[in-house]
């Protein structure tokens, strides 16, 4: 098997795979901050109790959860530019990204929040504290100590979601390895090296996801 593998084909379309390594590393990396962004402002909306925002937080949550990712980006991608909105192929994917991993975030951080004492809440409220200010100072910054690992992993999906960009035509990396393998019919080839770059960044945030637990553990231990 491993004699019919052709290697030098592999280092030959090797900028081509460092180039859609770079763009899949550049679109994980503005969406899991956006979608962070939008977790917290949606979970923020459904746990307050005001009903113009919460029942839309609600509804936005559920969605995104319920549907495919697929379904959104083809939503996203043909859909939009029938309503007169046209959006290029990067940044519909990074709204996708966004919007998908933003839901599952805000339920992430959700729980997180609900592991906070309630005690503190009711320091704060004592202290004068507002809403915004509670969950500034207080809520927020222990849900999020307490979310980080099952929010790196949700990085990790994000990052290998990142591939369905590739049907709409991102150059990223599995797009990559499609370009090999129409170019040079290989798709052995092409989408071994593709899943090669996967492992390797999914490695990479596992190391760094088990690095950060040990923190927080020793932290708690302290």
């Amino acid at each position: 098997m491993l004699a019919d593998f052709n290697f030098r084909i592999i280092f030959e379309y090797m900028p081509l795979f460092l180039n859609g390594l770079k763009s899949t590393f550049l679109i994980s990396i503005i969406s899991i901050i956006l979608a962070l962004m939008t977790g917290i402002v949606a979970c923020s909306c459904r746990i307050s109790g005001i009903k113009i925002i919460k029942y839309p937080a609600i509804a936005y949550i559920e969605i995104m959860r319920s549907t495919p990712l697929l379904v959104q980006i083809y939503f996203l991608y043909f859909g939009l530019p029938t309503l007169g909105l046209r959006i290029p192929e990067i940044q519909t994917g990074i709204l996708a990204l966004m919007l998908n991993s933003g839901a599952y975030i805000a339920e992430i951080i959700r729980a997180g929040i609900s592991s906070v004492d309630e005690g503190q809440i009711e320091a704060g409220v004592a202290s004068g504290l507002n809403y915004v200010q509670r969950m500034r100072f207080i809520i927020l910054p222990q849900a999020l100590g307490v979310t980080v690992p099952p929010l790196l992993g949700q990085a990790i999906v994000l990052v290998k979601d990142s591939a369905l960009l590739s049907l709409i035509s991102v150059a990223e990396l599995t797009r990559s390895g499609q370009t090999m393998t129409s170019e040079r019919l290989m798709p052995a080839e092409a989408f071994f090296t593709v899943a090669f770059f996967y492992i390797c960044i999914y490695l990479c945030l596992k190391t760094f996801s088990d690095w950060s637990q040990k923190k927080l553990i020793y932290r708690e231990a302290y």
